[in-house]
């Protein structure tokens, strides 16, 4: 299904601000893949958390054919010149969201508890030390602490609060951050996922985790291929199986790499 995504010459930018660069771009490429699901989803509220230049909530508007589906688009960046250039971003495109300044989502918690259908993260996932995490301008684009996870296990909890019942959280994950740890967590708290994307660069290791509620229908069980291995327990076993080497007896070693 042909689709646009927002163009790198429309995005803009600023020395503060993240560009986009291979996780934006694994990020908008899980977008595309489950496009199909996405449509019939049919989702009414989406939200990124962590905006940067806009790429990824522009990309997702234009995935969904804004104005088609009736979604309403939030995006949040604790760096005001992310907010500012995300606003840029998605003029240049045609497409709306509205924006705001704030650390996740510190402040709209009540509001928007249980009514966020889809979220998309690209966190701050590069292994620093703790006192970057933070900080002003682009360093709080990468900053993430002990095994890049201090912002990731901040993010876990106010999705798992602001997702509706349906709802789905897309996320960009590094190998140092044990992600089959994060999807032990997240299924603690009731959640099925599966890696959309994966991807090597020279650099780093990425991960696009889809996660969504246990209670979803049956077609989300289908697409972890647990068409016939209904429950839980199954549906986790699928996703396992997707990381080679990152099981629970290697935490310690995964998290050096």
């Amino acid at each position: 299904m042909p689709s646009k995504i927002a163009q790198i010459r429309l995005v803009s930018s600023h020395p503060e601000v993240y560009e986009p660069c291979d996780d934006s771009f694994a990020l908008v490429d899980a977008l595309l893949a489950d496009q199909t699901n996405l449509l019939m989803y049919n989702p009414k509220l989406c939200m990124e958390v962590g905006c940067g230049s806009g790429y990824v909530i522009t990309s997702l508007a234009l995935v969904l054919g804004q104005g088609a589906c009736g979604a309403y688009y939030i995006a949040t960046d604790i760096n005001p010149h992310a907010v500012r250039v995300t606003s840029e971003t998605l003029e240049a495109h045609g497409v709306h969201a509205e924006l705001i300044t704030t650390d996740i989502a510190s402040g709209l918690e009540e509001r928007l508890a249980g009514l966020v259908d889809v979220m998309v993260v690209n966190p701050p996932y590069v292994p620093t030390p703790e006192e970057e995490v933070g900080r002003d301008g682009i360093a709080s684009a990468w900053a993430g602490g002990e095994n890049g996870r201090c912002v990731i296990d901040k993010i876990l909890p106010v999705a798992d609060k602001l997702l509706s019942d349906r709802g789905w959280l897309y996320m960009v994950t590094l190998t140092a951050n044990n992600p089959s740890e994060i999807c032990l967590q997240m299924r603690d708290k009731g959640y099925a996922s599966r890696i959309v994307v994966q991807r090597s660069t020279e650099e780093e290791s990425l991960h696009v985790i889809k996660f969504w509620r246990d209670s979803d229908d049956i077609l989300q069980a289908n697409e972890v291929g647990a068409v016939n291995k209904t429950g839980p327990a199954r549906i986790f076993e699928s996703l396992l199986s997707q990381f080679p080497g990152l099981l629970f007896g290697r935490n310690s070693n995964s998290s050096s790499t």
